[in-house]
């Protein structure tokens, strides 16, 4: 192993790390790259596979030519003969002219297939084909066609389990794996975590001009390396770059906050709502919504009163009306209560009253004030209204994420819920690319 050259590959490609498996794979590379053998990159999702066939390609005879990467997993099943093949203008409904393919745009090059595992059955044998006499026919087309590409194939798929489901041709995953190059998953790269955690949180520090990158408690550490990690880099980069925006303020990143991410030692989960959290988080039901719903609540109360302060402004001598909201203690939940807030309308009395009815004059509206529950309130607003609760609510979370620049802490803490419950619901809305 020429530990020179992989660590000057490492510096060119950006690759931290110094696990052994890590420098036999770039070795491994480095070495099938002056070939025109195909490989196979086998890992886990998130891994960093697509790296592999990019060393491969730079410094092999094919450099100078074309390379290009295709996501199998990515192109419809209907189409994706197409896109790898080329097709006969007329060939099918659209195609209104011919296609290359992308087996004939690289020609002399490299062709990087992702996801190979995810390749339809009929596709498989149009591959094979290539491998085996480097002839391929366009769809619509008789004529075989030559190409001259170099494959270089990557899945994350159990490939023997696949063919013993029939899902993938035992014949192509010999002609696609005459090169294996094995990528290590990051649970098993030991330090190489914390090394890629504080590169991650510098290159964001940097990108957002944060002062001062974030850095791990010596406890953290200990749970970063313990944890699983089932999205590897990729779930390491986005943990680093969250933490970095969210908690830059705290800056020592303690167990306290990685478990307020899902990340706990010893375990693979990031579900938030499993994480042991306070009292509202481990209700159930309706009360987990609560605060957010007190919220709604209050704008809708403070909507209501400037509707009534218009009215009253519009026409005094037929309106008069008086309003009065009432602060109550914290309720057992944690939480202040809501109150319906009652009209009290002076009523005049009129000339042709009969003298044995009083007129009625409703002033002091104290002793109608009360108390009503939220799930009450929150049947009444969905029975008299056209409002739908959860548009409020997404409507309500977007508005605080706004005002407060994005910063959830800072948003959860106006909306009266606590981080975890703000992630939650911000992946229930589908509102993380905010």
């Amino acid at each position: 192993m020429r530990t020179f050259d992989i660590d000057s590959i490492k510096a060119k490609y950006k690759i931290v790390g110094r696990d052994a498996r890590l420098y036999r794979a770039i070795d491994t590379a480095l070495q099938v790259a002056r070939t025109d053998l195909s490989v196979l990159i086998q890992g886990e999702s998130g891994v960093g596979k697509e790296v592999i066939p990019r060393i491969i390609h730079d410094n092999s005879p094919r450099k100078t030519s074309k390379y290009i990467a295709i996501n199998c997993g990515s192109i419809p099943e209907g189409t994706i003969d197409s896109e790898l093949f080329g097709h006969e203008k007329g060939s099918f409904t659209g195609a209104i002219g011919e296609h290359e393919g992308y087996f004939g745009a690289a020609n002399g090059g490299t062709l990087f297939l992702d996801e190979v595992g995810e390749l339809p059955m009929s596709t498989q044998a149009r591959l094979l084909r290539v491998l085996e006499t480097g002839e391929y026919i366009r769809v619509g087309s008789n004529e075989p066609r030559k190409t001259n590409v170099r494959i270089v194939a990557a899945t994350n798929v159990n490939m023997q389990s696949a063919i013993r489901e029939g899902k993938f041709r035992e014949d192509l995953y010999f002609r696609l794996c005459t090169i294996s190059i094995k990528m290590p998953p990051l649970r098993d790269r030991g330090e190489d975590v914390l090394t890629l955690f504080k590169m991650f949180a510098l290159d964001t520090a940097n990108k957002y001009q944060i002062p001062q990158p974030i850095r791990l408690s010596p406890e953290a550490e200990q749970v970063m390396l313990t944890y699983k990690w089932p999205g590897n880099i990729r779930q390491l980069r986005n943990l680093a770059e969250q933490m970095s925006i969210l908690c830059y303020d705290q800056h020592i990143i303690t167990p306290a906050l990685l478990s307020d991410y899902g990340v706990l030692p010893g375990s693979d989960s990031t579900d938030m709502t499993t994480i042991a959290g306070n009292a509202q988080d481990e209700q159930s039901g309706y009360s987990k919504e609560r605060p957010i719903i007190f919220a709604m609540l209050n704008k809708l109360n403070k909507d209501i009163e400037q509707i009534k302060d218009q009215i009253v402004m519009g026409n005094p001598a037929n309106n008069t009306i008086e309003t009065s909201v009432s602060s109550f203690p914290a309720n057992t939940s944690g939480f202040n209560t809501p109150t319906v807030l009652p009209y009290s309308p002076t009523i005049a009395p009129q000339d042709t009253t009969p003298t044995d009815i009083q007129p009625t004059t409703i002033s002091d509206h104290t002793d109608f004030h009360h108390v009503v529950e939220a799930e009450e309130e929150a049947e009444l607003i969905e029975e008299n209204s056209d409002l739908n609760i959860e548009k409020m609510e997404r409507k309500f979370i977007e508005e605080a994420l706004k005002r407060n620049k994005y910063r959830r802490k800072m948003a959860a803490a106006e909306l009266g819920i606590s981080e975890r419950t703000l992630y939650r619901k911000i992946k229930d809305y589908g509102l993380e690319e905010m």
